[in-house]
């Protein structure tokens, strides 16, 4: 590893998410962070690999939830145990990444540090990497949150939403802005709005500070969280943590935060969130009306469509578009591609007629 190349920060690998909207495939046992979806391997030891390129092994940890602790070390024999973080319970983001927070501020209390989603598209690995170097030295420079933003490429309305306000510099043809706000998930107007805007990101999750200044802004704006968390990092009782509040950090944090503390890289690498199948069959479709498969699969006359099969199983299409097929060993889904987003409200049949295997 050249020191060009080094980031001199901790990364945290956020793997411990159910991926409900990628059902049939992402499962409560086994979610979307464990398939190879995009390419041959797993999207969490993507992840990995890919800050390997720039981080040392020993900055690199992993946090998951507990039904997950083996799936990770089946996957990464290689990891050493005190590099997997275990979250006590599923928690939601705010508290999984307090957690954390609580965990390394006994290690590396103002080491800049990085939490990294397992489950993202990057095409450009070299441009995130510089991201991630300059959103440490920027930690280092100013003190401030940094975070990751993507420009808009269609109104989603299963995206949060970053505002920038003035440009703060430009560093190696990176830009960074100002922030001024942030909202979750609009509906869909408003997100056709914040399009054409121009100022309106899609938040992508990767925040950026220290250990030390996470719990802070626990403390300011999450008091009863941040009161919790302190006790972990300084007890390490982790009964405790089943009495923090379920909420995302983007609530508990972000939308309060003072805008002045909170500085957003603009992030040109060619990211999609893999969160349903509809985003990421815009992410990787190539050509206007095309297709996305993997596995044996015939398509005849079909457009803009993702067809996923077994790879012992052919699956053909014929005469369709804008559709969706995820065909597993126990389950299919088809469905039209707007309507993939749609996956909350099939898994609430299947709860409400304890169909719980195939959840």
């Amino acid at each position: 590893m050249s020191a060009l190349n080094t980031v001199d920060m901790k990364a945290i690998l956020l793997a411990g998410g159910a991926g409900t909207r990628m059902w049939p495939m992402s499962r409560s046992n086994r979610p979307k962070q464990f398939f190879n979806i995009v390419g041959d391997q797993i999207l969490v030891r993507d992840a990995y690999e890919r800050l390997a390129k720039s981080f040392a092994p020993e900055d690199i940890y992993i946090s998951t939830s507990p039904e997950f602790a083996s799936l990770l070390s089946e996957h990464f024999p290689e990891v050493e145990d005190d590099h997997i973080i275990i979250e006590p319970e599923k928690r939601d983001t705010g508290p999984a990444m307090g957690y954390v927070a609580a965990h390394l501020m006994n290690i590396c209390p103002d080491e800049p540090i990085v939490f990294v989603p397992s489950d993202h598209y990057i095409n450009d690995e070299e441009l995130f990497l510089r991201c991630l170097k300059v959103g440490a030295d920027l930690i280092i420079k100013t003190g401030k949150l940094l975070d990751i933003a993507i420009p808009p490429v269609f109104p989603s309305t299963a995206m949060g939403y970053t505002k920038v306000a003035s440009q703060f510099e430009t560093i190696e043809d990176i830009e960074v802005f100002e922030f001024a706000g942030h909202t979750e998930k609009p509906n869909y107007e408003v997100a056709k709005q914040y399009l054409q805007d121009g100022s309106y990101f899609w938040h992508a999750n990767y925040y950026m500070w220290t250990p030390r200044a996470f719990l802070d802004a626990f403390d300011r704006y999450a008091p009863e969280t941040g009161a919790l968390l302190r006790k972990i990092q300084k007890t390490g009782d982790n009964a405790l943590y089943s009495e923090i509040e379920r909420i995302s950090f983007d609530y508990a944090v972000t939308e309060k935060m003072d805008t002045q503390d909170v500085l957003i890289i603009r992030g040109d690498f060619g990211w999609s969130d893999i969160g349903a199948w509809d985003s990421l069959h815009d992410r990787l479709c190539d050509e206007e009306g095309g297709n996305v498969t993997k596995g044996k699969v015939v398509c005849v006359d079909t457009k803009r469509s993702l067809v996923y099969g077994p790879p012992e199983k052919l699956v053909t299409i014929v005469g369709l578009e804008g559709v969706v097929v995820v065909d597993t060993s126990d389950a299919l889904l088809v469905c039209k591609l707007e309507d993939s987003q749609r996956l909350k409200e099939v898994r609430q049949i299947l709860k409400d007629q304890n169909h719980n295997d195939y959840l």
